[in-house]
């Protein structure tokens, strides 16, 4: 069954318009973007990979910071890269994520176990769980 959110904290929208070479906009105006192909890079423009990409590795970064914190880590200067592949599937096209964490001051080890914490705690991880394969890899910055 899935998760229901119970006590919203926030919401916001985006609309778009022209499909993957038309143009997106936030309700709050601070995303208006042109979108171009996936992979142009005589013009390139941000397209639903780029932005799935900012979102999930912002999110990931969150959650990590939040579990590295209980366990009194301060993994403020760790970095997430959120490697979006876009292609086809025996379905028709789908998503692939791999999330890389960067984390200093830890061995790799506990870098790879605080990717996997942050992993099922990432409300974008949920949300993807079980629907697109996604790889997690930590590793000492």
């Amino acid at each position: 069954m899935p998760e229901k959110v119970t006590d919203v904290l926030y919401t916001t929208a985006a609309t778009a318009k022209g499909g993957r070479e038309g143009t997106v906009k936030s309700a709050d105006g601070v995303i208006d973007l042109p979108l171009g192909k996936p992979g142009s890079t005589s013009n390139p423009k941000a397209n639903p990979e780029t932005l799935f990409a900012a979102g999930y590795s912002a999110c990931f970064s969150g959650a990590l910071n939040a579990v590295a914190g209980r366990e009194g880590l301060d993994t403020s200067e760790s970095t997430v890269t959120a490697d979006v592949s876009f292609g086809k599937t025996d379905s028709g096209f789908g998503l692939g994520v791999t999330l890389t964490a960067k984390i200093p001051g830890v061995d790799a080890a506990k870098a790879q176990d605080l990717a996997e914490q942050a992993h099922q705690m990432c409300p974008y991880s949920k949300a993807t769980r079980g629907n697109i394969e996604v790889t997690v890899v930590g590793e000492p910055a």
